[in-house]
C-alpha cells in the first residue's frame, strides 16, 4: 500500500512541472502600429481566442523593418505557445525577394498556425473617372501619350505588385507613382494626381460605398462578398493578376506539434463564432482559417510567386 501511495506521489511530482508549464498569457506580436488593419484583426480575434485557450491574449505592437522587428522577437521567444507573430503577405513572403539579408528566415526560425484572413486588392479610380470598370481604364491607358500614373503604398508592396501584373496581363501603359502607406496615395488619387490604385478591401471599401471612389475591378478568381456587384479582373478579360494580403500566424520554431495542433483549433473555433466573423465581414475582410499544413503550402507559392515577379522586374526595397 505504502509502495502504490509513494508511486502516486513520485508520477504527481512528475506531472506538475508540464501542468505549470503551460503559459496564463498569449503574446500576439504584430509587425505593425495600432490602429491599423493588421492590427485590427488580431483585436478582433484577441478576446475570443483567450477565451478558446483559456488564458489571456495581448497585443503586442512592434512595427519596424517591414516587419523583420516583430519577426525577430517572436523567432527568439519560447516555443510553447506563449507568443505568436500576426503578420501579413509582405514579411512572410515577400521580403526574402526583396532584401539581399534578413534576420529571420520562415522556413528555419517559425511553424505555420493558421491563416487568419484573405485581403484582395480592389483596383480604384477617382469617381469622376469615365471608365466604368477596369477593361475600360486599361483601354483608356493605351490611348494615352504618356504612360497612366497609379499609385501604390510602397516599393515591393502587395499594391505596387498588383501595378506590375496588371501591366504584364493586359498590356496596359502604367507609371508606378510609390507611397509610404495607402493612406497619402488614396488622398493623391482624390485629388487627381495619380489615376488608378491597387489597395486592401478593408481600407478602400469604406471610400467605395461612399461615394468618394470608384471601384473597377477585384483582383481575385471570386468576387467579394462584401462588394458583390464588382466584377473580377478575370470577369473582365483580364487574366493574370491575383493578389492576396493574406493575415496568418505563425509560432517560434520547434514548438510542440501538439502546441500547434490546440492553437489551430481555438483559431479555427474563434474565427467560425458568428460575432467575430461578422465583425470581420463588415470591415471587407474574409475568414480564411487554415491547417498549418496549408498555410505552409500558401507561404511557399506565394514565395516563389513574388520572387519571379520580383527578379523579373529588378524590383528592390527602398
Amino acid at each position: 500500500m505504502i509502495k502504490h501511495i509513494m508511486l502516486a506521489a513520485t508520477l504527481a511530482a512528475m506531472l506538475a512541472p508540464a501542468a505549470n508549464a503551460q503559459p496564463k498569457t498569449t503574446r500576439i506580436v504584430v509587425s505593425f502600429t495600432s490602429g491599423g488593419p493588421v492590427d485590427s484583426v488580431a483585436r478582433t480575434l484577441s478576446e475570443q481566442l483567450g477565451k478558446e485557450l483559456g488564458r489571456t491574449v495581448i497585443i503586442d505592437n512592434k512595427p519596424g523593418a517591414n516587419g523583420a522587428i516583430g519577426a525577430v522577437d517572436v523567432m527568439k521567444s519560447a516555443p510553447d505557445g506563449s507568443t505568436l507573430w500576426f503578420t501579413s503577405v509582405g514579411a512572410a513572403a515577400i521580403n526574402s525577394s526583396l532584401y539581399e539579408k534578413l534576420p529571420y528566415d520562415m522556413q528555419r526560425d517559425f511553424a505555420p498556425v493558421s491563416l487568419v484572413v484573405n485581403n484582395v486588392e480592389l483596383l480604384v479610380a477617382q469617381q469622376g473617372n469615365p471608365a466604368k470598370d477596369a477593361a475600360e481604364f486599361v483601354a483608356a491607358t493605351k490611348k494615352r501619350a504618356e504612360p497612366t500614373a497609379m499609385g501604390s503604398s510602397g516599393t515591393g508592396s502587395i499594391p505596387h505588385l498588383a501595378i506590375e501584373q496588371l501591366s504584364d496581363s493586359s498590356g496596359a501603359r502604367l507609371m508606378h507613382v510609390p507611397y509610404k502607406g495607402a493612406a497619402p496615395a488614396i488622398t493623391d488619387l482624390m485629388g487627381g494626381q495619380i489615376s488608378g490604385f491597387f489597395g486592401d478591401v478593408p481600407g478602400l471599401i469604406g471610400h467605395v460605398q461612399g461615394g468618394r471612389l470608384k471601384a473597377l475591378g477585384v483582383a481575385s478568381s471570386k468576387r467579394h462578398p462584401s462588394l458583390p456587384d464588382v466584377k473580377t479582373l478575370e470577369e473582365q478579360g483580364i487574366k493574370g493578376v491575383d493578389t492576396n494580403n493574406w493575415y496568418a500566424l505563425f509560432a517560434p520554431a520547434k514548438t510542440p506539434p501538439e502546441v500547434i495542433e490546440a492553437l489551430n483549433k481555438a483559431v479555427r473555433t474563434t474565427l467560425a463564432n458568428p460575432a467575430v466573423r461578422d465583425k470581420l465581414l463588415k470591415t471587407g475582410t474574409e475568414p480564411a482559417p487554415s491547417t498549418p499544413a496549408e498555410l505552409a503550402a500558401i507561404q511557399k507559392r506565394d514565395t516563389e510567386k513574388w520572387a519571379r515577379l520580383i527578379r523579373a522586374k529588378n524590383i528592390k526595397a527602398d
